[in-house]
């Protein structure tokens, strides 16, 4: 595996690179150049195996065994100090890898509604630590992809895709480009709508009928100003998950985790592939 040492972090065989903590910098570099950062060794071999192109590799000069059993082909890999990494993507990069990867096309709506049982629904949800937990969650929870309302923050934005290590790669995801309009097209393919608002008259999640959990969209809103009022509207059954102490809701990720669960609770049990892992706070 040959690897080119990089000594400059202004140079331009690294560009891919630079700014990576300027969030409104990569949102106008990345899409639109069909890119995204993948960080981290375990987030890399997942973007790999999921069949994302690698267009380059960065890695700090000493982990550069990490990668010696990958076929990177032409791809290059850079090796650098991390002085170097850290003057380059603004941050220092502990896990000591980076790669940056070409996008796969989207799949449409209708793709993803037609190969899935169970679906989650995001509006608004910019914040990308919440996204790439939501992620995570419906991977391990037995939800089949992800819808985003058009204003929903990027899933392969690199803080989403390590937030949910990986797995932002192993859910599908398509965006309802007409927005609450699109909730429709959700229904006509056999779902039904459950939005969830702490609302005191909404439904508790566990009191669903099967009819309503057979084929279920869960609908969820931004932290803190939580689904729009035309959502709601255009819902089929507003949902809530009963609260104690006081509380009147959780975090949008950790309600959806409880939500994802309580769905599918009565599905057969499915074995584990991959032991639990757990995320330091710097991480």
């Amino acid at each position: 595996m040959p690897v080119h040492e990089i000594t400059d972090p202004d140079d331009d065989r690294i560009a891919d690179y630079r700014a990576l903590t300027d969030v409104e910098l990569r949102t106008r570099w990345e899409p639109p150049h069909g890119l995204f950062i993948a960080e981290g060794e375990l987030v890399l071999r997942r973007a790999l195996r999921a069949g994302y192109p690698a267009r380059s590799y960065l890695v700090d000069a000493k982990r550069v065994d990490q990668l010696a059993d990958l076929d990177t082909g032409d791809t290059p890999v850079y090796a650098a100090t991390p002085e170097v990494l850290q003057r380059a993507t603004g941050f220092h990069v502990h896990r000591g890898v980076l790669a940056s990867f070409h996008r796969k096309p989207l799949p449409s709506a209708a793709e993803v509604l037609a190969d899935a049982r169970r679906v989650v629904i995001l509006e608004d949800v910019n914040n990308h630590t919440n996204l790439g937990a939501v992620f995570r969650g419906a991977a391990a929870l037995g939800i089949d992809a992800v819808l985003l309302s058009p204003s929903c923050a990027d899933p392969l934005y690199r803080r989403s895709v390590r937030v949910s290590m990986g797995e932002v790669f192993a859910v599908p995801y398509a965006k309802l480009e007409r927005w609450p309009a699109g909730l429709d097209q959700v229904r006509e393919a056999g779902f039904t709508v459950l939005a969830m608002t702490p609302a005191p008259d909404a439904v508790p999640i566990q009191r669903l009928t099967p009819a309503q959990r057979e084929r279920a969209a869960l609908l969820l809103g931004a932290e803190g100003p939580g689904l729009t009022a035309a959502a709601q509207s255009a819902s089929d059954v507003r949902v809530v998950i009963p609260m104690r102490r006081g509380v009147d809701s959780l975090n949008v990720a950790a309600a959806a985790a409880v939500a994802f669960w309580e769905l599918g609770r009565d599905d057969p049990p499915v074995p584990s592939t991959s032991a639990c892992m757990t995320m330091r706070p710097s991480e």
